[in-house]
């Protein structure tokens, strides 16, 4: 069985605090890529969604975006999330935000308030958590990425820059991941 679900990290919250001609760039980037991103997602059957923050981003943005998702909502191929103005402290404090609001609305009790119901109101709700993390450039770090998800995701760190990871590079992340042994916190079994 192939990758069926993929996240990719494009534009973090912080990212905001990069020179204006940079950002004004990543944005064109964006515009760009939003273009033929239909096409792509149409050709390959892919579902795609965005997560993070979408009201930060400029209108003409966040419609794309919406038909973007509305077209390939039932496509059965890759689920391929990309993330944007998004951030795994913002994500947390939108969600507490919202249970708090709901919570002072008499809507939702606190003993209502389990993990499954918080993982059902981040950005990736209804999306299984990920299996491997893969970061180039030997980052140690997980950058303010998914950072309730990732709770039981293997981490695969390679040398390879990003703009260099290719096809080869995902085979070897993969073949890594197969060998692990995961338990998910419990004791290995002999």
């Amino acid at each position: 069985m192939g990758i069926q679900y993929l996240t990719v990290y494009a534009f973090s919250t912080e990212n905001w605090n990069r020179p204006k001609d940079e950002v004004d760039a990543l944005m064109k980037l964006l515009r760009n890529y939003m273009k033929t991103c239909l096409k792509t997602a149409e050709k390959n059957r892919m579902c795609v969604r965005v997560i993070g923050d979408k009201t930060g981003l400029a209108e003409d943005i966040r419609l794309r975006i919406a038909e973007l998702e509305e077209a390939t909502r039932n496509n059965d191929g890759l689920h391929f999330q990309i993330a944007l103005n998004y951030g795994g402290r913002d994500e947390i404090r939108r969600v507490a935000r919202r249970i708090a609001e709901k919570t002072a609305a008499g809507e939702l009790r606190p003993e209502e308030i389990t993990e499954e119901y918080i993982s059902d109101m981040l950005d990736t709700g209804g999306l299984p958590e990920p299996d491997l993390l893969i970061r180039t450039c030997n980052e140690q770090r997980i950058s303010n990425f998914l950072l309730w998800q990732l709770a039981y995701t293997e981490f695969y760190v390679t040398p390879v820059a990003w703009p260099d990871f290719t096809k080869e590079e995902l085979i070897k992340a993969v073949e890594a991941y197969n060998h692990r042994d995961r338990r998910y916190g419990g004791v290995k079994e002999e």
